[in-house]
């Protein structure tokens, strides 16, 4: 069967919905949602997120030089939406959601106490790619709740539980079932 062209788009599934943390040039902290970010890059360990110019997150990523990526759980899906629907600029969103900004130990911004994983990131570099700007933040730490730890000390996907984000169609997933070990299964062939 020949695949059908969809043309030049965002759709690549899935992507995350991860919280990223800022504070602003008062010190309030913010928070918003993005879908647009991965791991690129293993040594030193960095993330890139891309942001809109007109959001609120752009400036204070770009005042701080930092932010925070923390990882919500399924149970915390109306809130990591939330934190996309609504500008930091109108609102504190802290008060609105009743979550928890913390302080990083690292950089000078705040991740979310109830989320099971945080990234803590300061910006290495910053690449304007058309409508959005990528921040590539090398990764000074990263914390996790005790309770989503594998007995490896390695955060547990299966205990963490993120949230998905599918472009298009605009709906939250979880994860799905485990398929096998990675480095593994291809020996099968």
């Amino acid at each position: 069967m020949v695949k059908k062209s969809l043309g030049a788009s965002t759709i690549l599934v899935p992507t995350p919905a991860w919280i990223i943390g800022t504070y602003d040039s008062d010190g309030k902290p913010n928070a918003m949602t993005v879908a647009w970010g991965g791991i690129c890059c293993s040594q030193p360990p960095c993330v890139a997120i891309s942001l809109r110019k007109a959001t609120y997150s752009y400036r204070s990523i770009l005042d701080r030089k930092a932010f925070t990526v923390s990882v919500g759980h399924e149970r915390h899906v109306k809130e990591i939406d939330y934190f996309g629907l609504i500008s930091g600029d109108n609102c504190d969103k802290f008060s609105t959601t009743g979550l928890t900004p913390i302080h990083s130990d690292i950089v000078d911004a705040p991740y979310i106490q109830e989320f099971p994983l945080v990234l803590e990131c300061q910006v290495m570099h910053t690449m304007e790619i058309g409508l959005h700007t990528q921040f590539i933040g090398k990764i000074l730490d990263v914390k996790a709740d005790p309770d989503v730890l594998g007995a490896d000390n390695v955060p547990d996907i299966e205990k963490i539980r993120p949230v998905v984000y599918t472009p298009k169609q605009n709906t939250y997933h979880g994860i799905g079932q485990l398929l096998g070990d990675a480095f593994s299964l291809g020996k099968e062939i």
